[in-house]
């Protein structure tokens, strides 16, 4: 998860951005995907919501409740009947409460607090650019049968994935699905490992393959563009390397089209079920399911996301997908006590409420059978921001952080790679060392083809260096890593390691 548009939930980036010449080998922005259109089913009610209702998964069930949707003043959208999860917009104020009381509905709620069409604000502060001197500065540290900018990448380094990609750099028979903000498939570093057929928009929560329908509706709509270059950035003498440079990589849009760039439950729903239809054999979830930052059960609507989510998420699983994500970037220990959530929801009125971490999950990470992230530093430390906690972090990753100086030629602290339009920037969140373990993931996926999503978390597990929790605070406030040196709420299992993943 990185600072983005809507900065404090998907992370906590220092974006700086390398504006790059032809002499480095990169095409000019006119090459680069232009902004998509938004299209007429983005433009809702301005009094509507959006709903999900989950219902038994036989069809006559299915067509009942469908019936029930309209008679109560909704309109399908989609229906999932292999999950029995039903997507519905609705102005009617009592709409969940009424569906709840349908026979065959197991639970329903909606997904936002703000209508359709709320275009919300935006808090993104200005990008820093680096001039074309000092990528050249880059690329004269980078050694011989290095990428251009890979001095850049301590984070490459720190897991040996440098090492890795001369024994095994991935096979093209595995794709990682980067369900984000979209991806820009025509950056250099991205155009030879990207799957179009693999790729959509589940925005409106109802697939759309139109040809691009995956790229960001907007330049500034960076973060899965970024992401994306982590895992599968190819070796090709342009810009930087991912940790998996030989793997596809494909994009799912889930984020809405406006200056926040929320993502709700329907199109995390959509985007899962696509992937595992299409045979995605990773997926990566640098983000949290807006507008709440943490699902309740207590809470009817919260409960309705929760449900509905994981039952698409199972549905990968169950189809051969792993699914990984990002832990959040709060410095919440999300194994035990209660803390505060200011930030919840984010689509209208916030309000503080106090969190149970047994009761109230983030998604999609602490849902079962996905792979929980933790970040860390240049210097192997767990991030000041990073969210941990025993028995819910799986593996850590390189996350950046902007306190940890890195030995790099800039020493920045952040993880350099992709952005829209043919450029580079610097981000740090969990959404930066989830995409390291989504690759390190393909590439145990390419070593061991027929590995289910269990087998796959076990091997993560299993290849991961655990530097063992800290004496005391680790002065990042007062968190405090329960565990030992095997597993710990820091850093789970360890950090991964592409070296012996390959080996």
């Amino acid at each position: 998860m990185a600072r983005r548009r809507s900065v404090l939930r998907l992370g906590l980036a220092v974006p700086v951005v390398l504006s790059l010449t032809a002499s480095l080998g990169f095409l000019p922005a006119s090459a680069s995907a232009a902004p998509r259109a938004q299209s007429a089913a983005q433009a809702e009610d301005a009094h509507s919501l959006s709903y999900v209702v989950n219902t038994r998964t036989d069809r006559h069930t299915i067509a009942e409740v469908q019936r029930a949707i309209t008679a109560a003043g909704g309109t399908v959208v989609v229906s999932y009947d292999d999950i029995g999860v039903i997507v519905a917009h609705s102005a009617a104020p009592d709409f969940g409460r009424r569906l709840r009381a349908v026979r065959g509905v197991q639970s329903a709620g909606a997904t936002r607090t703000a209508p359709l069409s709320a275009a919300g604000t935006t808090d993104q502060g200005p990008v820093r650019h680096l001039s074309a001197a000092g990528a050249a500065g880059i690329g004269k540290a980078s050694g011989d049968g290095t990428e251009p900018l890979e001095a850049e990448q301590w984070d490459l380094r720190a897991i040996g994935a440098d090492e890795a990609a001369r024994i095994n750099p991935g096979s093209r028979d595995v794709t990682v699905a980067v369900i984000d903000t979209g991806v820009d498939d025509t950056h250099p570093d991205l155009a030879a490992n990207f799957s179009p057929s693999q790729s959509a928009s589940c925005a409106s929560g109802k697939a759309d393959t139109t040809y691009g329908s995956w790229r960001p509706v907007d330049p500034d709509y960076f973060h899965g563009t970024h992401v994306a270059g982590t895992i599968a950035a190819a070796r090709n003498g342009i810009g930087i390397a991912g940790v998996a440079p030989g793997v596809r990589v494909s994009g799912i849009t889930v984020s809405q089209p406006t200056p926040r760039q929320l993502i709700y439950a329907e199109s995390v729903v959509c985007a899962f079920v696509f992937a595992a239809d299409h045979g995605v054999q990773i997926t990566n979830n640098s983000y949290y399911v807006d507008p709440w930052q943490y699902n309740c059960l207590d809470d009817p609507d919260q409960k309705a996301i929760v449900d509905a989510v994981d039952r698409a998420q199972l549905y990968a699983q169950r189809k051969g997908t792993l699914n990984v994500a990002g832990a959040g970037n709060a410095n919440h220990d999300l194994a035990s006590g209660g803390f505060t959530d200011a930030s919840s929801p984010n689509d209208s009125t916030r309000v503080d409420r106090t969190v149970d971490p047994h009761r109230c999950w983030q998604l999609p990470a602490q849902l079962p059978g996905v792979v929980t992230v933790s970040a860390t530093s240049a210097r192997n430390t767990r991030a000041y921001y990073s969210n941990y906690g025993l028995g819910v972090i799986d593996v850590a990753a390189p996350g950046g952080d902007q306190y940890q100086a890195s030995d790099t030629p800039s020493g920045s602290g952040g993880v350099l790679s992709t952005l829209p339009n043919n450029q580079y920037g610097y981000e740090q969140g969990t959404s930066m060392a989830t995409p390291h373990v989504a690759g390190v993931a393909a590439l145990l996926k390419s070593a061991h083809p027929h590995a289910t999503p269990a087998q796959l978390l076990a091997l993560l597990k299993a290849q991961a260096d655990n530097p063992g929790c800290p004496a005391g605070p680790d002065g990042s406030g007062d968190a405090v890593c329960a565990g030992g040196k095997r597993v710990n709420g820091f850093y789970g299992f360890g950090i991964v390691n592409a070296l012996r993943a390959v080996r």
